[in-house]
């Protein structure tokens, strides 16, 4: 695979109790020519630790780890607001599991099944802000979440104004109301106040639902 050539270096930390894993995940990584391993983890505690330590940019977070699990390192770290963006590594399609994870804070899930070119994928993806879900598994947390929400059905061609527009292809992308209302030169209360009325239209409850919903109707795209 060829290298990418970039001004950008994305610090990743590994966490997964599997050496081998690691060992082949560091190689993929440190291939790519934009990215650099700081750091590995082989359980959920050191992984806190070294978060903490290393900051790296993006952590690939293991779901099964003996002790502390992924999920359990999202919890801990969802307390604490830490830099870090997480992607989770999953074995299998654990739905109840991966809408945990995403409502926890992670950015991604990416099978570890999954081809090598995915995985360097969604690392630059998070890193940027956006969210990482393919196609099937953005369905099937939107439905889980559709189950778990007592906000009703949701419409299949909402009506949003331009400007809602906007803001739903910024939340999608990871900006916070203070950065949206800097880059659309509005206040943060008129930004608040079109997220109102954004979810009233779209049937959504919060954020994530907002942008997994807005990636699966491709609302992200520029009409």
């Amino acid at each position: 695979m060829a290298k990418v050539k970039s001004n950008t270096n994305i610090r990743v930390l590994l966490a997964d109790d599997h050496a081998i894993f690691r060992e082949g995940v560091r190689k993929l990584l440190e291939g790519a020519g934009d990215i650099t391993v700081v750091g590995e983890a082989a359980n959920g505690e050191e992984a806190l630790r070294l978060v903490e330590k290393l900051k790296p940019d993006i952590l690939l977070l293991d779901l099964r780890m003996p002790g502390k699990d992924g999920l359990g390192v999202l919890e801990e770290m969802n307390g604490s607001t830490p830099a870090s963006r997480v992607i989770l590594i999953a074995e299998n399609d654990n739905e109840h599991d991966v809408v945990r994870a995403m409502r926890l804070g992670a950015r991604g899930v990416v099978w570890k099944q999954s081809a090598s070119a995915l995985l360097l994928k969604s690392i630059r993806k998070v890193h940027v802000g956006e969210i990482w879900l393919d196609n099937r598994m953005t369905s099937e947390v939107i439905n889980a979440l559709k189950k778990s929400s007592d906000s009703g059905v949701r419409q299949e061609k909402p009506l949003l104004s331009p400007r809602e527009r906007e803001i739903v292809q910024l939340v999608a992308q990871g900006y916070r109301n203070r950065e949206i209302a800097e880059k659309l030169f509005i206040s943060e209360q008129t930004v608040k106040n079109h997220l109102h009325n954004i979810f009233d239209k779209l049937g959504v409850s919060d954020r994530l639902e907002l942008a997994l919903y807005a990636i699966h109707h491709h609302l992200t795209e520029t009409p």
